[in-house]
């Protein structure tokens, strides 16, 4: 079961890594907050069909509700809220030094909360990890200064996202990860349609929400984030904190940069430096290594005597 984990940790990534190409792409059409809405009204739309098809079962019960409301409010709705307007005050350079904070977060939280602390040689190979992308990050030639309140946001996006992955790894005690991904979704299509359709009331007016999606070139993006990326990738996601140590998932994170690299270079033919080859390597092993031991350790929590 532990393999699986890790084989959903690295589609998670790969999928993530892909939703920044299709991320990009819609922006040029349609606001970030619109852009999420849209993801995670699609997203909802999705796992209901599933639902009402009877591909998956949903327990509505209210002894769970605290478990997936939690969940729910940490990712989406913190995290997308605070990472959004922190990119409004910063460069994506700075945001993704911030982001890559998250394995140490939910390392530090796991070890407090959950109880689940890395090995000592581990934090070496999350350090690394993180350090890859920071490397890439301040190599970058257009990497300057933001201002003080955006690195604050962004720091509240890194503490949420900590967080969500240690309410994830509680909640998958109690409920199947597809059922936390459904309230996830459920929760993000209405909080964050409710935020965007004000602002089109304040704005370009209500009939901007379906004129928006007539354009092809919006939908075909959409479709991936909402469908591929909001249920497949947060669903591998909450399936990897069932079955690994939150801080072991989180690193898995770090390889979606690599993945956006990749993308970027071959679909958008964005160019590679030798700071990316570098960082890559770094993430690579850092991941390797946090993983490699996770296994040697719990086979050795196995064999030894009581």
């Amino acid at each position: 079961m532990k393999k699986l984990g890790h084989i959903a940790g690295l589609t998670f990534a790969t999928i993530f890594g892909f939703s920044f190409l299709f991320s990009k792409i819609a922006l040029d059409y349609v606001s970030p907050v619109g852009l999420i809405a849209y993801r995670f009204l699609i997203g909802f739309i999705g796992f209901e069909l599933l639902r009402r098809f009877k591909v998956v079962h949903i327990r509505f019960e209210k002894k769970y509700v605290k478990l997936w409301l939690a969940v729910a409010f940490f990712q989406p709705i913190l995290y997308f809220l605070f990472e959004t307007y922190g990119l409004s005050y910063t460069t994506s350079g700075e945001a993704g030094m911030m982001i890559a904070l998250i394995p140490i977060i939910v390392s530090i939280l796991g070890a407090l909360i959950l109880k689940e602390a890395p090995h000592k040689s581990q934090y070496f190979f999350i350090l690394l990890s993180v350090l890859g992308i920071v490397f890439i990050q301040i190599m970058k030639p257009s990497n300057t200064s933001g201002v003080f309140i955006g690195f604050v946001l962004l720091f509240l996006a890194v503490v949420s996202a900590g967080l969500y992955n240690i309410a994830s790894r509680n909640a998958s005690r109690h409920i199947k990860p597809y059922e936390v991904t459904y309230f996830m979704m459920l929760v993000g299509a209405v909080g964050f349609n409710f935020i965007y359709l004000i602002q089109l009331a304040f704005g370009d007016g209500i009939k901007t929400y379906l004129t928006n999606l007539s354009q092809i070139q919006l939908l075909l993006p959409l479709l991936y984030l909402g469908v591929i990326a909001s249920i497949g990738g947060f669903f591998m996601m909450n399936f990897a904190l069932s079955r690994l140590p939150a801080h072991v998932s989180s690193v898995y994170s770090n390889l979606s940069t690599i993945v956006a690299i990749i993308a970027g270079a071959l679909i958008l033919r964005e160019q590679l430096y030798w700071y990316h080859y570098v960082g890559s390597v770094m993430i690579i092993v850092g991941v390797y290594g946090t993983v490699r031991l996770n296994n040697i350790n719990r086979q050795k929590e196995e064999v030894s005597p009581l």
